[in-house]
């Protein structure tokens, strides 16, 4: 799928959200969309996913499935979890029912199915929001923040849920402000700020390496750590 010379702006006269958009996921890839709040990622996941049409430009190669889970999902509906699910199912023309048991197991709703919508927590909602994304394996998945709301345990599976996705050649475009996502192999970061898209490296990640040393030879390892440019966390005694 590809971004070519995208603009886009909420109405006529108001300022651009997005500016000259020229960037494209290629199958099995996981972009990571940073940014602060407003400066229009949930915008470009929107154009991704086909919600929204570009003002100029276009989106070109957007696969035929694709699952798109929103920032908060549209949860006042006169249905119950499992009900939604089997409906979505439906127009999604799944007709074996395994579908939906399965991504009921998976995500950890069975003991919410026959819950109403409207009545389910935030971060049960947003599982509800990611199993009918995923009921048609999706050719490209398209997640808005997806771990808000949700427990530690659901947490977990979201890593799992997108390696699965890029294994089988599917893309992921993911917005996520915790750093989550970043342990996946692979993972390109792109990051909006006034409206231009730039491409940017994994944020590094820090480990803490301890070093046994003499005491009378701390003081001097110490400082030829901090010499040596790492950030020295703590010192203590055996």
């Amino acid at each position: 799928m590809r971004f070519e010379q995208v603009w886009f702006r909420y109405a006529r006269r108001a300022a651009w959200t997005l500016r000259e958009l020229d960037a494209s996921v290629e199958p099995g890839a996981t972009v990571v969309v940073l940014g602060r709040n407003g400066a229009g990622k949930s915008t470009l996941l929107q154009l991704a996913a086909g919600v929204l049409r570009p003002s100029r430009g276009r989106v070109t190669g957007r696969p035929a499935v694709v699952g798109w889970v929103p920032e908060r999902f549209p949860a006042d509906q006169p249905f119950t979890a499992g009900d939604y699910l089997r409906r979505m199912a439906s127009v999604r023309g799944v007709s074996d029912p395994r579908a939906v048991d399965y991504w009921i197991e998976r995500l950890l709703l069975t003991e919410h199915a026959g819950t109403r919508l409207p009545d389910l927590s935030k971060g049960t909602a947003q599982k509800v929001g990611l199993a009918q994304a995923l009921l048609v394996p999706p050719g490209l998945l398209v997640l808005d923040e997806p771990w808000e709301g949700l427990d530690a345990v659901a947490r977990t599976l979201i890593p799992e849920i997108v390696a699965s996705v890029t294994s089988a050649g599917g893309s992921v475009l993911v917005s996520d402000h915790r750093g989550e996502i970043d342990a996946l192999p692979g993972a390109a970061h792109w990051t909006i700020a006034e409206g231009a898209l730039t491409r940017t490296d994994a944020p590094a990640r820090e480990m803490v390496v301890e070093v046994a040393v003499r005491d009378t030879e701390a003081d001097q390892a110490v400082a030829r750590l901090r010499d040596a440019g790492f950030r020295v966390v703590g010192v203590r005694s055996r």
